[in-house]
């Protein structure tokens, strides 16, 4: 049985840097960005606490092929998918933990 996987993008309070992650567990993982779990990680450095994007796949290496050709992209595409998803560029946390 293959398990899912998403990819989500981490953002600061004025969505100056943007980081691609790879999870298995959305909820989870953006728990331990918010919190702070990792302490010396790109996320902690950088603050980047709120999850302004993500995408669903039926398994973790479908989830692992589209992060890499995200980090592959440009930031242009990257705000654009953002744009069109979340114009807003509001948490989506609560809205997950909620739907989820």
């Amino acid at each position: 049985m293959e398990k899912g996987g998403c990819i989500y993008f981490m953002t600061n309070t004025h969505n100056t840097t943007l980081y691609v992650g790879v999870a298995s567990n959305l909820i989870k993982r953006v728990y331990e960005h918010k919190t702070g779990v990792h302490k010396t990680s790109f996320t902690a450095r950088y603050n980047l606490t709120k999850l302004v994007y993500y995408e669903i796949f039926h398994s973790i290496e479908e989830a692992i092929d589209r992060e890499k050709q995200l980090k592959a992209g440009s930031r242009r595409k990257k705000i654009e998918l953002v744009n069109d998803f979340n114009p807003e560029w509001k948490d989506l946390y609560e809205q997950i933990c909620r739907d989820w």
